[in-house]
């Protein structure tokens, strides 16, 4: 070791022409982010799991990708610095002396070994409640609906750019010589704004979405990375 739930996808239509797809919360998923490295020979075993976690519906399954291990001989294609940020807060918040790849941490408050299948596991399977988030394609842009919550600490509302599905060849490091399958690969997120329990919509044009994004969820977190209370995805096309 390195030191979604259930979506339901009304289209809209008029003249056969498909206008806009929306994505419905029926319940609050579960959100696990795997901090992980293609230079890492401990993560393939956590990134298969994160693979099998992809399937459930009730399970919004991201890979975050570090840049820490690309001086061992190979370069992560998919590593963003702002990762490393994002794990070294929660490194903090969770009291833990450094950073480490494979590390899943649940919901922004549980961490476990990423390959721990047992203890994520546990982790998963208690019930959970949530903000409802209402998802929308429409005429080029994303639209995040948050309806009116009482007793809702200030939040922020983060969109997640990811790639369902990559597969990439190592040719140098520690997993020289075979190929990596990798999964809801995060290739850009940012925060679109604060929320204090109020009705409010956010939107965000789809074309300044990263080359080879599938899919975008909204994350609603509190602040300075404080346990998530809601979460959706929509597939982009």
């Amino acid at each position: 070791m390195r030191s979604a739930m259930p979506l339901s996808l009304p289209a809209c239509l008029v003249a056969g022409a498909l206008l806009c797809v929306s994505a419905t919360a029926q319940a609050a998923p579960a959100v696990v982010e795997l901090f992980t490295s293609e230079g890492c020979s401990s993560c393939p075993p956590a990134e298969a799991y994160i693979g099998e976690l992809t399937q459930r519906g009730d399970v919004l399954a991201l890979t975050f990708h570090v840049d820490y291990w690309d001086d061992l001989g190979w370069r992560d294609r998919f590593a963003l610095p702002s990762a490393v940020q994002r794990q070294r807060v929660y490194a903090k918040n969770l009291g833990l002396s450094s950073v480490y790849t494979p590390q899943a941490v649940i919901d922004g408050h549980q961490n476990f070994v990423g390959s721990d299948r047992s203890s994520i596991g546990r982790a998963l399977a208690r019930p959970r409640s949530g903000t409802s988030i209402d998802l929308s394609l429409q005429e080029g842009e994303l639209r995040v609906g948050l309806a009116a919550q009482q007793g809702v600490s200030e939040s922020e509302v983060l969109l997640v750019a990811y790639q369902r599905t990559a597969v990439s060849p190592i040719a140098r490091g520690e997993n020289a010589g075979r190929p990596l399958r990798e999964f809801n690969v995060v290739r850009e997120f940012r925060t679109l704004g604060r929320w204090q329990g109020l009705k409010q919509e956010y939107r965000w044009r789809l074309s300044s979405l990263p080359p080879g994004t599938t899919d975008a969820a909204i994350v609603v977190q509190g602040l300075g990375q404080a346990p998530i209370i809601g979460a959706a995805s929509i597939p982009l096309h």
